[in-house]
């Protein structure tokens, strides 16, 4: 794990969002909304690949909220949601490179980024 990736306290608030914070001190929010639309399982980018919105769907419950958040080894969190969708693990660094970008860059297969760069 890059070491500017590496987290020093996570905050889930179930019904507004995430807020990371960095061992520099960095700290990150991230909204629901977002969360679950960039979520980088690959049945999300499927959609996203496919201009579709991977939520909401016409049966998606509102409002959006997390069920349950658990810490993934000491690289990610895994995020269950009030739609049922459980699959996407949003590491570390993913992140932390979306915080200082404002873009969530998700590759092919993972939330490292493009094989190769």
């Amino acid at each position: 794990m890059d070491k500017e990736a590496a987290v020093a306290d996570v905050t889930v608030d179930r019904e507004h969002g995430l807020t990371l914070v960095f061992v520099d001190g960095t700290e990150c929010r991230f909204d629901l909304a977002e969360l679950r639309v960039n979520c980088p399982c690959a049945t999300c980018r499927t959609d996203r690949d496919q201009d579709r919105l991977p939520w909401p769907k016409p049966t998606s419950p509102k409002p959006l909220s997390i069920r349950d958040a658990q810490l993934v080894g000491a690289w990610g969190l895994g995020i269950t949601w009030n739609d049922g969708h459980s699959t996407g693990i949003y590491s570390w660094e993913l992140l932390r490179r979306w915080c200082e970008t404002s873009e969530p860059t998700l590759g092919a297969d993972s939330g490292f980024g493009p094989v190769g760069g």
